[in-house]
């Protein structure tokens, strides 16, 4: 019998396309609202007369509670559905942009940073479960690569668009009207968005012990809920493919991240002397490198899974490389040829950290997508925190020695590396095992043909239901547990 979290796989097409986009373009207002302090970074530290360490909390608050998120987010789209969250997300992370463009002092612009960062955090888990629901499987690596591309646009959107309408029209006419933005996607969401295409909604396990309907009885409803919770975390945990997307995403996301978000434009013009107009093409170079690469990242894992594993090292390699080489290079200020070099690979890092989701969703039925999808999300987060913080603090201890604030790089590198080395073995043997079951689901047309071979005198053995490939294919030693 067909195990109930295996379902049919979503035809794709225009209507598909169309229900994606609009997911998309509320990810793209979020990444708008998430990177806007990169580019105002200096001019909030002027705002509210504040130093490195606390311009640094803005954006280490925002994701530590973007992190902080990712797990109840990701419980709240395989519970609750893509639109609703969807929709809290845009309403949050609008309120959020308007804060911080009303704040009049530091501490009500951090509530209002941490606001917007609750508010993002819905968003990306959300878009990958719409490309999940509504598109064939196969097409899963490239879905996830191109809504990560159009995040990056709306990086660039801030750097080209919003750092100058910031230095025309000021602070709070500038945050205050791009917060106008999450307002006009959220009038299509509300209207037109839908969690999956007809005949293709998730599975309703049974409610025995798992308690995912929440609705047999008044008196086990909360603990029904717990039991779904921990459940989700429990099993999705447990799967060496989400452990090891979680640390490919750490590993590969926060160098360009940390620079993009808040230390870059000042490292640029403090430590480099560069023009603003100057730093900023440079941050260009880095969204241009990584819409450019995330196309090409996506084709090469649709058709070689193989190239996974090469593809997350080398890029981390290659970061650590030209890093060293900035930060060693003889003399007070780097060539621009070598700034330019680097800002190229750091593009590189945003579609290597989405190659986490290709080991985490192969690991996991449908209905655990979002909160496999969540706890991969946090690698990179936790990682970008984490080195926001360092960089800060350094920063101010050595009296601005970037050389020294920016050794962190190389550190949290070194330990996702170890991690990736450590899963790699035991996520990539589950993976061929569920391979080799998923085999009969590829090939159920060539059966009847067959049949009239065969010699009379066998008894025919009944086949198992073809299990189609959209779904993780369960292990025999988590069959049972994952039917529940």
């Amino acid at each position: 019998m067909t195990a109930p979290h295996l379902v049919k796989d979503p035809p794709g097409g225009r209507k598909a396309v169309a229900v994606w986009s609009i997911g998309v373009a509320v990810y793209f207002v979020a990444v708008i609202f998430r990177t806007s302090l990169g580019v105002a970074g200096l001019d909030a530290a002027d705002r509210f007369h504040v130093n490195a360490s606390a311009l640094a909390a803005f954006s280490l608050l925002q994701l530590l509670v973007y992190a902080g998120m990712q797990i109840p987010v990701g419980l709240m789209v395989d519970r609750l559905g893509t639109k609703k969250v969807l929709t809290l997300g845009a309403v949050l992370f609008t309120a959020g942009q308007l804060g911080f463009a009303l704040s009049p002092s530091y501490g009500m612009a951090l509530a209002a940073r941490a606001l917007l960062g609750c508010g993002d955090a819905m968003t990306f888990i959300s878009v990958l479960r719409l490309g999940t629901r509504w598109f064939p499987a196969r097409r899963g690596p490239l879905m996830a690569q191109l809504a990560g591309l159009v995040g990056m646009a709306g990086n660039l959107v801030s750097t080209l668009v919003l750092a100058p309408v910031l230095h025309g029209v000021g602070w709070t006419a500038a945050f205050a009207g791009s917060a106008v933005a999450g307002l006009v996607v959220l009038v299509p969401l509300v209207l037109f968005l839908r969690d999956h295409p007809e005949g293709h909604g998730p599975a309703q396990p049974a409610p025995r012990g798992a308690g995912v309907s929440g609705t047999s009885g008044t008196s086990g409803t909360s603990g029904a809920s717990g039991g779904f919770v921990r459940r989700q975390i429990r099993e999705s945990w447990a799967e060496p493919g989400t452990r090891l997307g979680l640390w490919v995403h750490f590993t590969t996301q926060f160098p360009a991240m940390v620079f993009l978000l808040l230390w870059g434009m000042p490292f640029l013009i403090e430590a480099q002397g560069l023009s603003r107009t100057t730093a900023g093409g440079l941050l260009t170079l880095v969204v241009a490198s990584n819409m450019a690469l995330g196309l090409v990242y996506g084709q090469i894992v649709g058709r070689r899974q193989s190239s996974r594993i090469p593809l997350a090292l080398g890029t981390v390699g290659l970061t650590a490389l030209l890093w060293a080489s900035v930060l060693v290079h003889p003399g007070d200020r780097a060539p621009m040829w070598l700034l330019v070099t680097l800002c190229l690979v750091l593009g590189t890092c945003g579609p290597a950290s989405m190659i986490g989701f290709d080991f985490a969703r192969p690991a996991n039925p449908p209905e655990r997508q979002g909160t496999a999808s969540g706890i991969t999300n946090m690698g990179g987060f936790i990682a970008s925190m984490t080195t926001l913080l360092a960089v800060g603090v350094l920063l101010d201890a050595t009296g601005d020695n970037y050389r020294i604030a920016f050794s962190t790089v190389f550190v949290l590198e070194a330990v996702g590396i170890t991690q990736i080395l450590r899963l790699r073995p035991r996520a990539l043997a589950r993976e061929a095992a569920r391979n080799r079951l998923a085999i009969p689901a590829q090939t159920p047309a060539q059966t009847p043909a067959r049949t009239p071979v065969q010699a009379p005198a066998r008894t025919p053995v009944p086949e198992a239901e073809p299990e189609p490939v959209s779904g993780a294919c369960p292990l025999p030693e988590t069959a049972g547990r994952e039917a529940q």
